[in-house]
């Protein structure tokens, strides 16, 4: 797979932002990547959305002039091994080589992980909704409450630096550039509403009670949910 050139020879200054997304339908689920969008326009980036799960007869983008790599979630493990997933890490690994910074989301920061010599594995404490973490880096990542729907978890490679937690396991993690996340910083409302089509259309069940509450939750906290996006994405950038 040649997405691009070896490392030192990326482009200089560049506004394209890579996200690769995880659902066949182009409209619906997870290709919504909610305010990270906005947010990624507003400062000038242009977005470059490619999907491995159902695009693996497409050419991925090209990494050589990529400022960055945003990986969102999934309904899948990434510990599966399934020709995209496959696929999909040995690009991530390109990035890597390329120093490309990357900002891996729920299963994106799972894969992050795994690839960076880490592990993922199915946690036994799922979470779901909005919760709170403890972190180290608070300018990076504040305390929340971030929105959690996962029910898998990440151990970051040795590497690395966790820099959020909590009782359920690791939340956060950096190495380099590299910034892995086990929760959803682009959720708003729309995001939440798009699972839940993807959910019914896929035949996945969930509680009722629990997604009617998230739903209100995430009504009554959208915008301090975008602001707290912002400002991770304002750090993230700026450390760059």
């Amino acid at each position: 797979m040649d997405v691009g050139a070896s490392r030192g020879e990326r482009a200089v200054g560049s506004s394209r932002a890579v996200v690769l997304v995880h659902d066949r339908d182009r409209a619906l689920g997870y290709r919504n990547i909610g305010t990270l969008g906005p947010e990624l326009r507003s400062r000038g980036y242009e977005l470059d959305v490619h999907s491995f799960d159902y695009g693996l007869g497409e050419v991925p983008p090209a990494l050589d002039d990529a400022a960055m790599l945003v990986v969102m979630g999934s309904p899948d493990a990434a510990y599966d091994e399934t020709p995209w997933i496959a696929a999909e890490s040995a690009y991530l690994q390109t990035a890597i080589e390329m120093d490309v910074p990357i900002l891996g989301v729920c299963f994106g920061g799972q894969l992050l992980a795994r690839v960076l010599g880490g592990t993922v594995t199915e946690s036994q404490f799922p979470e779901h909704g909005l919760i709170e973490i403890a972190t180290s880096r608070p300018e990076l990542i504040g305390p929340g409450p971030w929105m959690e729907y996962h029910g898998d978890t990440f151990v970051a490679p040795e590497s690395a630096t966790v820099i959020a937690r909590n009782d359920a396991g690791q939340q956060a993690f950096v190495q380099g550039r590299h910034l892995g996340l086990q929760f959803h910083p682009e959720i708003d409302v729309d995001v939440f509403e798009s699972w839940a089509v993807a959910w019914v259309r896929d035949g996945v069940e969930q509680d009722q009670d629990m997604v009617d509450v998230i739903r209100k939750d995430l009504t009554a906290n959208e915008v301090e949910l975008r602001v707290r996006c912002s400002a991770l994405l304002d750090a993230w950038i700026s450390g760059h």
